[in-house]
């Protein structure tokens, strides 16, 4: 008797294998399901009447991947295993668990009788290593179905036998990409690299997989058969040796060896090629073991999934408030970021009044959209039909009274305190008493900009990141008068939009753009010390930045970094800012005149054709320069990583930020704070707030005081809390 499969035989011996688990939309790998696949196995092979079985999902999708929380159990037993038990046989232990699901796999796939995997809908993780357990991959057509193996996205890999069955399936190049890039491939592509056998439609598909058992479809998979040849041959070839000393080149220069899970991918892969299939997927299950004890493994998982998801399901919406139903949104200002929010709302099925000036400029911003469904039609991820439809929902005009009937206004006009103003007040002349005000401001406190509003407790600030048909964070920030009916509105909105929502309280930067402008100062202040510019951007990424910071400066504007910074002394007085910081920027932007990608040259000077380079004249603005084999490249690192997770800290104490899960997702998502370490705050964790304490006193001493370690930090260190220990999340709050 099983709870989430449903087993029937047919009059032709051939088992229909339905899986369907209990309450949940989607199929999930448990302990419980590998309990009862592992006994189904066992049935299939034992039962001669038994001619073979056929296994699919009853829900739209085959199956979610692997449920983490399981994982975590795995490692919260590890603990409690190495104290009572001693590390030796804890890690033993862990190794037998976490093997398990490979071992069913396995059983399945040598038990004697055909398996066909009767694919209806999306297979990931642990799910698509099933389906590759089979002997024959048969899938129904479905536009929405993705097959992959995302893993390494969460620091880990696949460890059920994913690295071994697909690098005998296809070159080890290809399989080599796949595996590291953890796409999720459309069925077309997927049948294109031989992962899946056959394509058909949703009403043929159980048929068809019991025609194959039916036909004589063979239940010993190709690598299993005497005289099986690997698709590259042998891993010491010629063919072999233009695949793995590359690849582990390509492997450094992309990752700088931060992510362990990428490094093992390519360890198992080259040395499971060699042995034969058990003894490889023996391999695979230590390796995988011994990834999942990693910090960045338990980091990623908790950040990028779990976090992730609570966030994204409303973990921070005020309880006893109803869901808005969006209809209608009004945007005012069709500029770059105007025009991006009226993308992602159109296409999240929202009507949309986009205001500005005049018609034309009210069009351009309309033609935006119309640019990027196109860009998506012309490569086959939309239909015409769909570019028409969202392009009908968006109303390009001048008029604000067609904003009369909208349930939401978002603001992103020119970053000036007059022109929002302007904008305000001629929305709020035109909407009714209920409809919640926000405004996309990066850098205006929104305070500040709520007393433009007739009531403040409607206005909230919703912070867009650019391109915002790319970017997944959305920053929230409450002003001191904001309402938790807007704060409601405003997550629900989000969540319509699909992208991830963080609440953070108002002040100077809100959180991201203060922390990521640390980032930028920093590599400012490497320049001016004498480090050579390129080694600051390879120090960058080298250290898990997704590019340099003077790079992300051109991104961002060199003349923007001027003005805030200006703005900054005006109202704080001298001390708030670095002298060498001022005189670099001045120097840049007043006698210069480089502003960035925007006008082509920047730090990088930016030809027509051809890649960016590093402006040669940067040289000429150092004091003096330092012999970079003299340079601790180690240190540059720690001071641009320690740098944004301190000012992160502060955040938090000074309350700016409330949740950590929001501190960590925020900074990755929002400014690609290194993901191997989970984070800011999980950066502090993972080398323990007594090192992290330490760290910032001796560059204090060294670079000065905005290294100083604040006084939360102080007290967690002589005390050896974490962030995550001291500051749980609220688990107990349900999500809207």
């Amino acid at each position: 008797m099983t709870t989430n499969f449903k087993f029937d035989l047919d009059t032709d011996g051939i088992a229909l294998i339905t899986w369907d688990m209990p309450g949940r939309t989607m199929n999930v790998i448990d302990l419980e399901t590998i309990k009862e696949l592992d006994a189904l196995a066992d049935k299939v092979s034992a039962d001669a009447a038994i001619k073979g079985a056929v296994i699919t999902s009853a829900k739209d999708a085959f199956c979610g991947g692997a449920d983490l929380t399981m994982l975590n159990a795995l490692l919260g037993g590890f603990a409690e295993g190495v104290k009572t038990r001693g590390e030796a046989a804890a890690v033993e232990h862990l190794f037998a668990e976490s093997r398990k699901l490979s071992q069913v796999y396995r059983k399945i796939e040598t038990g004697g009788k055909p398996w066909v995997a009767a694919v209806n809908g999306t297979a990931l993780g642990g799910g698509f290593e099933l389906v590759l357990a089979c002997h024959h991959r048969v899938a129904a057509e479905n536009d929405k179905t993705r097959l992959g193996l995302p893993e390494v996205k969460i620091g880990l890999f696949p460890g059920a036998g994913g690295t071994q069955r697909v690098s005998r399936m296809m070159m080890p190049a290809d399989a080599l990409q796949m595996l590291l890039k953890g796409e999720q491939l459309r069925l077309s592509r997927a049948k294109a690299m031989k992962l899946v056998d056959n394509v058909v439609p949703a009403a043929d598909l159980v048929q068809n997989a019991k025609d194959w058992i039916k036909a004589g479809g063979k239940a010993v998979a190709p690598w299993d058969e005497k005289g099986f040849k690997l698709p590259g041959g042998p891993v010491y070839s010629k063919a072999g040796m233009m695949v793995f000393p590359p690849a582990n080149a390509l492997y450094r220069r992309e990752t700088y060896d931060n992510y362990p899970a990428a490094r093992a991918i390519l360890q198992c892969v080259y040395e499971g090629l060699q042995l034969p299939m058990d003894v490889a997927l023996r391999v695979e299950s230590r390796w995988f073991a011994k990834i999942l004890r990693s910090p960045e493994a338990a980091n990623m998982i908790r950040s990028l999934f779990v976090s992730l998801q609570e966030l994204n399901k409303g973990a921070r919406r005020p309880a006893g408030i109803p869901p808005t139903k969006l209809k209608k949104i009004g945007v005012l200002g069709a500029g770059f970021m105007g025009a991006g929010i009226a993308y992602v709302s159109a296409q999240a099925g929202l009507d949309v009044v986009l205001i500005d000036r005049d018609q034309e400029s009210a069009d351009k911003g309309k033609a935006y959209s119309q640019k990027l469904i196109t860009d998506q039609v012309n490569k086959g991820r939309a239909k015409a039909a769909d570019r028409d439809a969202l392009l009908a929902r968006i109303t390009a005009t001048p008029d604000y009274a067609m904003l009369k009937d909208v349930d939401l206004v978002i603001e992103a006009v020119f970053e000036d305190r007059k022109v929002k103003a302007e904008a305000i007040g001629k929305a709020q002349a035109v909407i009714g008493d209920k409809v919640v005000f926000a405004s996309n401001t990066s850098t205006l406190p929104i305070s500040s900009l709520a007393k433009e509003f007739k009531d403040p407790p409607r206005f909230v600030g919703i912070h867009f990141f650019s391109p915002v048909e790319k970017m997944m964070l959305v920053e929230i920030i409450l002003g001191k008068d904001t309402g938790d009916a807007a704060l409601a509105v405003a997550l629900d909105f989000v969540r319509t939009i699909r992208k991830t929502p963080i609440v953070v309280n108002d002040s100077r930067g809100f959180y991201t753009s203060r922390v990521v402008g640390t980032y930028i100062r920093e590599g400012h202040l490497m320049l001016t010390e004498g480090v050579p510019a390129a080694m600051i951007e390879n120090v960058g990424r080298m250290a898990g930045m997704p590019v340099g910071p003077l790079s992300l400066n051109d991104e961002v504007a060199v003349d923007l970094a001027w003005k805030i910074l200006k703005a900054t002394e005006a109202d704080l007085g001298a001390g708030a800012i670095d002298a060498r910081q001022k005189t670099l920027l001045e120097e840049m932007v007043e006698k210069r005149g480089r502003q960035g990608r925007k006008n082509g040259k920047g730090f990088y000077d930016y030809p027509e054709k051809g890649p960016k380079k590093l402006w040669p004249g940067l040289a000429d603005l150092q004091p003096k320069k330092l012999d970079p084999d003299s340079i601790d490249v180690a240190e540059l690192k720690q001071r641009l990583l320690a740098m944004q997770a301190l000012e992160t800290a502060r955040c938090f104490e000074e309350g700016v930020l409330t949740d950590v899960r929001e501190a960590d997702i925020g900074s990755i998502l929002g400014f690609g704070f290194a993901p191997f370490s989970g984070g800011t705050l999980s950066y502090i964790d993972m080398i323990g707030t007594k090192n992290f304490v330490t760290l910032c006193e001796k560059l204090a001493g060294k670079y000065g005081d905005r290294f100083k370690p604040s006084k939360l930090l102080i007290e967690m260190a002589a005390k050896g809390e974490t962030f995550y220990g001291r500051f749980p999340p609220e688990k107990d709050k349900k999500a809207a």
